[in-house]
């Protein structure tokens, strides 16, 4: 693929597609913690890890 232009920066993808998925990442940890979700996994970071590769992922196939 090639580099997005933003500004006279070129930035691979790959990179714009994980900032996205860390804004939605952000949102969704704030989400999660609301609703106590976070009460019932054995290791947080791990579950944010996951869930980080989850985002990524579907926004990759819909950016992508």
């Amino acid at each position: 693929m090639k580099e997005i232009d933003v500004l006279g920066l070129f930035f691979p993808p790959f990179l714009i597609w994980g900032v996205i998925a860390f804004l939605i990442l952000g949102w969704l940890r704030v989400l999660l913690a609301r609703i106590g979700f976070y009460r019932f996994v054995w290791h947080r970071s791990l579950v944010d890890i996951a869930l980080w590769v989850i985002v990524s992922g579907v926004v990759v196939t819909f950016l992508g």
